[in-house]
């Protein structure tokens, strides 16, 4: 009689008890459970796709946290940071006026009328100031012909340096002045420093070019009617010299046209920059009693054109100063 072996009689595991629809299994009267279950090979690849969500979210954590360490990021705050408002600047366009008014009252000065020019000074000075003359002895005279603000050093909120490019006894000079601002106003606060006008420079002179002599010929010939319906202001003459979709507007005829006395073109292609020297007549009466008291006084000015040629002829296409002197295109 041959013996069972007792691990045929050991509980079978759920798994072989489905037996996977064999036939063996329905045989041995094992029930065939339903339910839900990996099934095989499906079962493996769920396992290994969840896997592989799982490592790539570690992934992105982890990359994301040493591109923080190496660039020092922040994380970013739900409650936004709070700033105190910055406090108002120093008023430079109010003082700049402010400073002019004073210039005007300081920078003219007579022992004719001296008590006035103390009161207009108080307007400008706390009260009580212990100098109303501001430094002025009482004596000789100052004469301010013009004055303008040429800068503002700002020192803080309240504290700036207009400086004055003025004109006073026929010489040109600078003025610094000390400007006070608060909210209840401006003041001077402290007396004003006499400062060296600017030098007169020499521009470095332009590189040499090579002057096309035929159309500056060309141009001597043309350009005289061209400014004189400049001076005029006649728009229909004046359209006649202008390139297709130029625009100029003329002098008004505040100006006569007296002459073209030179013209510099380089050698180049249809566009040109060149340089014209004018005469204008200023019309005007002139002083009696003098050798030139009945000649028309005449300015000559030097002008920036660019001009393109067309069908054998140059047209202006901007009319401007010149940077250059006449003879320098």
């Amino acid at each position: 009689m041959v013996r069972r072996s007792t691990v045929d009689r050991s509980p079978q595991p759920d798994l072989y008890s489905a037996g996977y629809g064999t036939e063996a299994g329905n045989q041995q009267g094992g029930k065939r459970r339903s339910g839900p279950g990996w099934r095989g090979a499906g079962g493996r690849w769920l396992v290994w796709t969840f896997r592989v969500v799982v490592w790539a979210v570690l992934l992105v954590i982890g990359y994301r946290g040493v591109t923080a360490i190496v660039l020092n990021e922040t994380p970013p705050s739900h409650t936004q940071a709070s700033h105190p408002p910055a406090g108002p600047g120093f008023p430079v366009q109010l003082a700049s006026a402010y400073a002019l008014q004073f210039g005007q009252v300081y920078l003219n000065a007579s022992p004719a009328t001296a008590t006035q020019r103390s009161n207009e000074l108080a307007a400008f000075l706390p009260p009580g100031a212990p100098d109303p003359q501001l430094g002025w002895n009482g004596g000789g005279s100052l004469s301010l012909q013009s004055a303008q603000v040429a800068g503002v050093h700002v020192q803080d909120a309240q504290h700036a340096v207009v400086t004055l490019l003025a004109r006073v006894n026929g010489k040109m000079m600078e003025l610094g002045v000390p400007v006070y601002a608060s909210a209840a106003g401006l003041g001077i606060s402290g007396e004003p420093a006499w400062l060296p006008a600017p030098q007169p420079v020499a521009a470095p002179s332009p590189p040499a070019v090579n002057s096309d002599t035929t159309t500056e010929s060309a141009l001597m010939r043309q350009l005289p009617a061209f400014f004189a319906a400049y001076a005029s202001g006649d728009q229909s003459t004046h359209g006649r010299f202008l390139a297709p979709g130029t625009s100029v507007t003329g002098l008004g005829g505040t100006v006569l046209f007296g002459s073209v006395t030179g013209v510099t073109a380089p050698v180049g292609g249809t566009v040109r920059h060149i340089v014209a020297t004018v005469v204008w007549e200023v019309p005007g009466q002139g002083v009696k009693g003098t050798r030139a008291g009945n000649t028309t006084a005449n300015l000559e000015m030097t002008y920036a054109l660019t001009i393109m040629r067309q069908h054998g002829t140059w047209y202006v296409q901007s009319i401007a100063p010149s940077t250059q002197a006449g003879g320098q295109p």
